[in-house]
C-alpha cells in the first residue's frame, strides 16, 4: 500500500511524524508538507510563482507553497507512482462544522480527492492533552480499513475529528454531518510598537448546529466523527427560483 501524507501544521508538526511512524506497517509512507505553518490556507494552488522541494533529514519532503500545493506537486509529478490514499494531518485542532472550509489540512486531502484517490483529513480536537496516538492509531484503523475493503465510490473524501482523550476512552465510531458554528468573534484591533494598526482575525465562534447527528454531538461524546465530503457547492434546490427570477421581466 502506497500512502501519501501532508498537513498545514508544517512538516515538522508532531502530528504528522506520529501519523508516519503509525502508517508505516501498512505498507510505503511519502510525506510531502508544507515548510512551515500553513493553517486557515483552504484550496489555495501557488500560480503566482515557482515551488521548491527540499528534503529533510528525517526523509520528509517540504515545499514552500500550501497543502494543496504539497499534494498536488506530489501527485502529478514528485512521486514516481500513484498513492493508493491520501492521509492529511494530524491538525492540531478540530476541523469541524464551518471550519472545513478553511481548513489546510482538509484541504490536503480535498486536492488528493480531485485527482482521484481515496482520501482522509484527521484532526484531534486537541484540548491540553495532545493524543496525537489516539488519532494516528485511528488513522491507520481507517487505512487498514481502505486496504482491505475499499469504499467503491467514484471518489472518497472523509473528514475525521478525533477526540482529545486516550485511545481506550473513545467510544467507537460514527459516520456524522457538518455541524454549524455562531458567527466569528470580532477581529482584535491592537498596534504595532511603531503606532501602526493591525488587525487579528477572530476566534471562531461556538457551535450554533451540534445536534445529534452532527460531528459536534459526535465528539462531545468521546467518539470519533467522520464526515463524508463532497466538493460540487451546487444548492440544487435553487436552480429553479434562480431561473424564474432571470427570466422574470426586468
Amino acid at each position: 500500500m502506497r500512502i501519501l501524507l501532508s498537513n498545514d501544521d508544517g512538516y515538522f508538526a508532531p502530528g504528522i511524524t506520529m501519523l508516519a511512524e503509525s502508517l508505516s506497517v501498512l505498507g510505503e509512507v511519502t510525506v510531502v508538507a508544507p515548510e512551515r505553518d500553513r493553517s486557515g490556507a483552504s484550496n489555495s494552488l501557488t500560480l503566482d510563482r515557482p515551488l521548491t522541494v527540499k528534503r529533510a533529514h528525517n526523509g520528509f519532503y517540504y515545499v514552500n507553497g500550501t497543502p494543496t500545493d504539497c499534494v498536488h506537486l506530489a501527485v502529478t509529478g514528485l512521486l514516481e507512482h500513484l498513492p493508493d490514499i491520501v492521509v492529511s494531518g494530524i491538525n492540531h485542532g478540530a476541523n469541524m462544522g464551518d471550519d472545513t472550509i478553511y481548513s489546510g489540512t482538509v484541504a490536503a486531502a480535498t486536492e488528493g480527492f480531485l485527482l482521484g484517490i481515496p482520501s482522509i483529513a484527521v484532526s484531534l480536537v486537541a484540548s491540553s492533552q495532545g493524543n496525537f496516538d489516539t488519532a494516528a492509531r485511528v488513522a491507520r484503523e481507517l487505512a487498514e480499513r481502505f486496504s482491505k475493503n475499499p469504499l467503491h465510490e467514484t471518489g472518497v473524501l472523509l473528514n475525521v475529528n478525533v477526540p482529545d482523550v486516550p485511545y481506550e476512552q473513545l467510544r467507537g465510531m460514527v459516520v456524522t454531518r457538518l455541524g454549524k458554528r455562531h458567527k466569528a468573534e470580532s477581529v482584535v484591533k491592537s498596534a504595532t510598537p511603531r503606532g501602526e494598526v493591525v488587525y487579528w482575525v477572530g476566534a471562531a465562534g461556538g457551535a450554533q448546529d451540534a445536534g445529534e447527528g452532527t460531528d459536534f454531538h459526535a465528539v462531545s461524546g468521546q467518539m470519533v466523527s467522520i464526515t463524508p465530503l463532497q466538493m460540487d457547492l451546487t444548492r440544487f434546490s435553487q436552480i429553479q427560483t434562480v431561473q424564474s427570477w432571470l427570466d422574470a421581466t426586468p
